[in-house]
């Protein structure tokens, strides 16, 4: 008979505890999505089992906030039941309002990262529908023991930086950094630009207050040349990511189209948001819900790219402002948009965010408009001319800040300054959709957000930590 000690039986105790409450592997569905304006297809390309355990947080498999253009469910076969869901956003379903989404197909490599499953389950892809709701669009099967998982481990890119480390990720939101166009003798370039850059969005609020709430890693794959692709100006980088500037013809906004690379390389940290910093001057960036966010980490406005960028990725912030040019068409029909900080106002009655609305604040809250649009043409048209003629940086830079200083003024201004209602201009149209405040960073190149940006972050904070 076998005598256990009391020493010995609280080993048995501690390690059967630790067993039970080790994380699940990682898994990656990596797909393709084609199509055009009209139509849209899916077909799988390979399931991964990605190098670390899940850094989510267990006890918040669920995404209750609704916001996404998308959204992905995983479910049990046996039962159907629900274990994983996550809202967001895609460069397909960016590209898919372009105009040549009207008369060309294109293909774009897209992944889903969940816990891996002990047990087969169903991958069920939705998307917004006319009215906004979701609606099933894609499904397909996994058997985690299905031989074919790929199950390899590829060669660790670069040393994973710890750039904040706050406790256990299961219980924190877990930041990835990564870098662009950065060569192997620039790797400390791209650890002093990193920890600049978090110094700045841990001064703005919310992100302030809940820094405990945030683990940071960094991860920069050294890059074969320094910098990163600007077509526009006939420059060209194989850069480890792929970022470049120009997509979908914008010259400011930067993306990577190498999805695959970009998880591969990913995969070596624990995170669930990415950002990209790129080795680069020329004002630029970019951000997309639940995907990453991009932003030229030398350019004299990257303080505020980097905060607006990220209240993209991080909460699915619209934008805001209406005046800049942009690639996507106009929106056909003016339905409430999902997106938390702007509103169609068809029911001003039930304003998605009347709670905090003062009694005696007007909707629609009036402001100066045509003001500001008048010396936003002019502000455009300079903007313009610089880029066109290929003029130094430092005008572009000059540009904003006489700019920024005319906002400033104005705004002060303002009768309703500082209070929430509904003005109108957003979503990159003047008219038909509201922001909630007359100011914020998803308007202007301001350092504040507004009250329901404000509280959507926090919101996002909650979902991935305690």
């Amino acid at each position: 008979m076998i005598q256990y000690t009391f020493l010995s039986l609280f080993l048995i105790f501690l390690f059967a505890s630790i067993t039970q409450a080790a994380p699940p592997r990682t898994m990656r569905l990596d797909y393709y999505h084609t199509g055009n304006s009209s139509q849209e297809l899916f077909s799988v390309d390979r399931i991964v089992i990605e190098p670390l355990p899940w850094s989510g947080n267990p006890n918040k498999p669920i995404d209750d906030t609704n916001l996404g253009k998308y959204i992905f469910e995983v479910r049990d076969r046996a039962s159907n039941r629900m274990v994983y869901s996550r809202g967001f956003a895609s460069v397909y379903g960016e590209w898919e309002t372009t105009d040549e989404a009207k008369s060309a197909n294109r293909t774009f490599h897209e992944s889903l990262r969940f816990p891996a499953p002990a047990s087969p389950v169903q991958i069920v892809l939705k998307k917004r529908d006319a009215v906004n709701a979701f609606r099933e669009i894609w499904s397909t099967s996994i058997d985690p023991s299905d031989k074919f998982i790929d199950r390899s481990t590829a060669a660790r890119p670069a040393p994973l930086l710890e750039i904040q480390k706050s406790g256990d990720p299961a219980t924190k939101v877990d930041f990835l950094i990564m870098g662009d166009g950065y060569t192997a003798a620039e790797s400390k370039k791209f650890e002093q630009d990193a920890r600049r850059l978090v110094q700045i969005l841990f001064a703005t609020s919310p992100f302030k207050e809940h820094r405990g709430d945030f683990n940071i890693w960094g991860l920069c794959p050294p890059a074969a040349e320094s910098g990163i692709s600007r077509p526009s100006t006939g420059v060209y980088r194989q850069s480890p990511l792929g970022t470049s500037y120009d997509a979908f013809g914008s010259e400011r906004y930067v993306l990577t189209f190498d999805n695959r690379a970009m998880r591969t390389i990913a995969s070596f940290a624990p995170y669930e948001f990415i950002e990209i910093i790129t080795n680069s001057r020329t004002y630029g960036g970019g951000g997309i819900f639940n995907l990453y966010s991009t932003v030229a980490a030398d350019s004299a406005q990257a303080p505020y790219v980097f905060v607006h960028e990220f209240g993209h990725h991080f909460a699915g912030l619209a934008d805001e402002y209406y005046t800049s040019p942009v690639a996507y068409a106009p929106a056909a029909n003016r339905i409430e948009p999902w997106e938390a900080n702007v509103t169609a106002l068809g029911d001003a009655k039930n304003l998605k965010w009347k709670d905090l609305v003062a009694s005696d604040t007007p909707l629609p809250t009036p402001w100066q408009k045509e003001e500001f649009e008048k010396h936003s043409r002019e502000y455009g048209k300079r903007r313009a001319e610089i880029r066109a003629e290929n003029r130094p940086e430092e005008e572009m830079e000059a540009l904003f800040r006489e700019n920024r200083e005319f906002e400033l003024k104005l705004f002060g201004a303002e009768k309703y300054a500082g209070r929430v209602g509904a003005f109108e201009g957003a979503m990159y149209e003047a008219s038909g959709y509201y922001r909630p405040q007359v100011d914020c960073i998803m308007f202007t190149r301001g350092k504040v957000f507004c009250a329901v940006c404000t509280r959507t972050l926090e919101r996002i904070i909650e979902l991935y930590s305690r």
